[in-house]
């Protein structure tokens, strides 16, 4: 049965762009502030302030404004949905190729 959801649809498209990854690796130390994370990338910080909100929207990271200065960090509620759904589909895959491996090796006995 395939299993449709608006939210890792929006999860994987942040998460199809290099610099959001990359944004996530950062995050997945400690929050940051935005300018903090725009500081390694040849951007912008209205580049990365976009792909912050892409990732905002995704439900991957969630941000907050303390004074004048927006910290982001990531949500681990989405990124555990998506974890899920990705071991859901390595245990099918290893099942599978469990399955194929002892077909394989009956035959190669018989």
């Amino acid at each position: 049965m395939v299993e449709y959801s608006k939210d890792l649809d929006r999860a994987f498209h942040a998460l199809s762009d290099g610099t959001r990854r990359a944004i996530l690796d950062r995050l997945a130390r400690g929050p940051q502030s935005v300018s903090a994370l725009a500081h390694p990338f040849d951007a912008t910080l209205s580049a990365i302030h976009q792909h912050i909100q892409v990732l905002e929207a995704s439900g991957l990271v969630d941000t907050e404004k303390v004074g004048r200065v927006r910290q982001c960090r990531i949500s681990r509620k989405a990124v555990a949905q998506v974890e899920g759904w990705l071991r859901a589909r390595r245990m099918l895959w290893e099942e599978r190729f469990d399955a194929l491996g002892a077909m394989l090796e009956e035959d190669g006995n018989a």
